[in-house]
């Protein structure tokens, strides 16, 4: 788990489990502010259920990157989390792939 700089503009993010996801999120967030021109990259390989604070965190997470003019990209989401972004129509606000090494690379041909 943890945040890692994956290079000088990007940050990977692996979340864990609910109830520990709402406070890495705050510390991402945290880290985005201070570091400032950076995209985030945030890997769900270990998370099967995101709550409503957390999302409500991932929320507020995108806003900070896109006024910069900055991507947020999520990987390995399972099924239920899928499901949830689904239900509530943020599957069309975040951007989804489906490992970090797409994500990665995506980041890097857009740079």
């Amino acid at each position: 788990m943890g945040i890692q700089n994956w290079s000088d503009d990007v940050i990977l993010v692996e979340l864990p489990q609910e109830p520990e996801m709402g406070e890495e999120l705050k510390n991402t967030t945290g880290v985005v502010r201070d570091r400032g021109d950076c995209d985030v990259v945030v890997d769900f390989s270990d998370v099967d259920i995101v709550t409503s604070s957390s999302l409500s965190k991932l929320l507020k997470l995108r806003k900070l990157l896109t006024d910069c003019g900055h991507r947020l990209i999520f990987c390995n989401v399972a099924p239920a989390t899928r499901g949830i972004f689904t239900v509530t129509g943020l599957d069309g606000v975040f951007e989804i792939v489906d490992d970090k090494f797409v994500a990665l690379a995506s980041l890097q041909i857009v740079s």
